[in-house]
C-alpha cells in the first residue's frame, strides 16, 4: 500500500499546481467541444475518491452533501463555481490523501461493499478501491491537461 499511497500524493500534488497556475475564470471555463472545466475535474476527483474509500466502506465521508452532490459521476459543471468554493476543494483535495492514509494505518476500513464502476471495473476490495482511485485520478489529469490547452 506504501506505494499506491506515494502514487497518489504525487497525483494530488499535480493537482494543486492547478490552483496556482489558473485564475478562478479559467477554473471555470468550459472550452468549445468539451463538457466539463478544470475545476469540475478537481472536485470530481475528491469525491469520487471519498466515495471510493469510505463511503464503499460504509463510513461518513470527509466532504459535505453538497460537494458531493455537485461533483459526484454524473454531474455536469455549471461554470459558476465561487472562490470560496475552490478554496474548500484546494484544501480537502491536500489533506484527504493524508486523512486517508491516517484512517487506513489506524485500521478504521473493516469492512467493504464490492462495486462495480460503470467502466467495467471490479473493485473487491479497499486495497483495490485506492489502487483504482489512482488510475481514475490519472484519467482525470489526463482530461485537465487537454482542457488547458483551450485556456
Amino acid at each position: 500500500m506504501e506505494a499506491t499511497f506515494k502514487i497518489w500524493q504525487t497525483s494530488r500534488k499535480l493537482y494543486l499546481n492547478f490552483f496556482d497556475n489558473y485564475t478562478l475564470e479559467q477554473l471555470n471555463t468550459i472550452p468549445p467541444g468539451m463538457s466539463n472545466n478544470l475545476i469540475w475535474n478537481l472536485g470530481h476527483a475528491m469525491v469520487s475518491q471519498q466515495k471510493l474509500a469510505y463511503g464503499l466502506s460504509g463510513l461518513p465521508m470527509h466532504i459535505s452533501d453538497q460537494l458531493f452532490e455537485k461533483y459526484q459521476n454524473g454531474s455536469r459543471p455549471d461554470g459558476n463555481t465561487s472562490q470560496a468554493e475552490v478554496d474548500e476543494i484546494k484544501k480537502l483535495l491536500a489533506e484527504l490523501v493524508e486523512k486517508t492514509q491516517a484512517d487506513f494505518e489506524a485500521g478504521i476500513f473493516s469492512a467493504f461493499h464490492p462495486y462495480q464502476t460503470k467502466t467495467g471495473f471490479y473493485l473487491g476490495s479497499l486495497q483495490e478501491a485506492l489502487a483504482f482511485n489512482n488510475y481514475h485520478e490519472g484519467v482525470h489529469l489526463g482530461i485537465m491537461l487537454q482542457i488547458k490547452k483551450f485556456l
